[in-house]
């Protein structure tokens, strides 16, 4: 699972190009617009790709176009390639929304204005009537833009800060991925397209309910379990079996050779810190299974009813979590600020641990393009 996501040993992914092979490989990598030390794609990427800067998944999305902002594991970024495989959701999208007389009759406005003034934001449009929308009443405005652009007919042009502005689909995508047919003929081909997907975004993955099935229209344990089953019979997946552990596992069969070459006498010494919304951990259980980690999200949880803090990221060491702390910047010289840090249970503070755990902190502050760290947490001072 860690040489899958390229955390095993040296880094396997370098610069941009890197950074597009990583999202190749493990389908997509979920987006949150919070950003208290980069955004949880750049999180994800920094902890694997190395050099890398969070210019570059910009410039992959909006500029090489490499890359597309969409729904699969909830809100998601994957390759523009995998267009085709998702008209069933635009298709969903469009007979939903294309049912509200309030949308249909600003729809054409909308596309002149587009097409006159170019990139739109909901800000730049003045059609500021209330309507009930899925989440929260919202305004007209942003709901028309958003539906043109759940049923595809835009794309997010670019972003300033979490404010996004919307284009033409066909501006950005090529004709012939835009007409592509939905490569799966079948309901029961788009969940074993679905489910081979989720187990190769993890890596390992089990057939149990939980978030690593979140986004998947349809799939219940039902259908879910009959993927998994025919995705076996045909050879596209092999079941793994893990001493100690009940359940059945599963990886891609393409992803053998890779488990075959992993030398585990040849132990990772280098340390990480991942998003808290990385790929490894989509499914809490399966990571307290295998990892014995026991990791929640807390930034929606009330203040009396956190463990540890609003924004709480895991520390990786060779194949075992060793800590986790609660970061922040200083607005005005950018430092990065290391409010508490908590070491899990029974790790040993060695010389090498702490000077891995170092190291990784020096490549995270280049990550954020600073060299300034300030600690704290006075347990923690000898990390800086």
């Amino acid at each position: 699972m860690l040489a899958h996501h390229g955390l095993w040993s040296a880094h396997i992914f370098d610069g941009k190009s890197g950074a597009l092979d990583y999202i190749r490989r493990v389908g997509c990598i979920q987006f949150d617009p919070l950003n208290i030390v980069g955004r949880n794609p750049d999180l994800v990427l920094q902890s694997r790709v190395a050099n890398y800067r969070p210019t570059m998944l910009e410039e992959l999305l909006y500029t090489d176009r490499a890359l597309v902002d969409g729904f699969d594991k909830m809100m998601a970024i994957y390759p523009v390639e995998d267009w085709p495989h998702f008209r069933r959701h635009r298709e969903s999208a469009r007979s939903r929304y294309t049912g509200s007389a309030e949308l249909m009759k600003v729809l054409p406005l909308v596309r002149k204005q587009i097409e006159e003034r170019g990139p739109l934001s909901s800000k730049d449009l003045d059609y500021n009537q209330t309507i009930d929308w899925p989440w929260a009443p919202t305004r007209l405005a942003r709901a028309i833009l958003e539906s043109m652009y759940f049923w595809g007919e835009l794309v997010i042009h670019h972003k300033v800060h979490t404010r996004k502005l919307y284009d033409f689909a066909h501006n950005h995508i090529s004709q012939s991925l835009l007409t592509a047919p939905d490569p799966n003929l079948t309901q029961e081909e788009y969940h074993d397209w679905y489910v081979l997907r989720r187990i190769g975004s993890i890596g390992l993955l089990w057939d149990k309910p939980g978030e690593a099935w979140l986004g998947v229209p349809g799939l219940k344990s039902k259908e879910r379990n009959a993927a998994i089953s025919r995705l076996t019979k045909h050879g596209r997946i092999i079941e793994i079996r893990i001493e100690g552990i009940e359940p059945s596992f599963y990886i891609r069969s393409e992803d053998m050779k890779l488990l075959d070459h992993t030398n585990l006498s040849d132990m990772p010494t280098r340390a990480a810190i991942l998003a808290p919304l990385d790929n490894m951990l989509w499914d809490r259980r399966l990571a307290k299974t295998l990892f014995d980690l026991d990791y929640k999200w807390e930034v929606y949880k009330p203040l009396n009813e956190r463990r540890y803090g609003y924004y709480v990221l895991p520390v990786l060491h060779g194949d075992r979590f060793v800590a986790r702390f609660e970061p922040g910047r200083d607005k005005k010289t950018g430092a990065l600020i290391v409010k508490n840090w908590w070491w899990e249970t029974d790790v040993i503070q060695s010389e090498s641990l702490l000077i891995d755990v170092r190291r990784c902190l020096k490549q995270f502050l280049r990550y954020l393009g600073t060299d300034d760290i300030q600690i704290h947490d006075p347990t923690a001072k000898h990390l800086g």
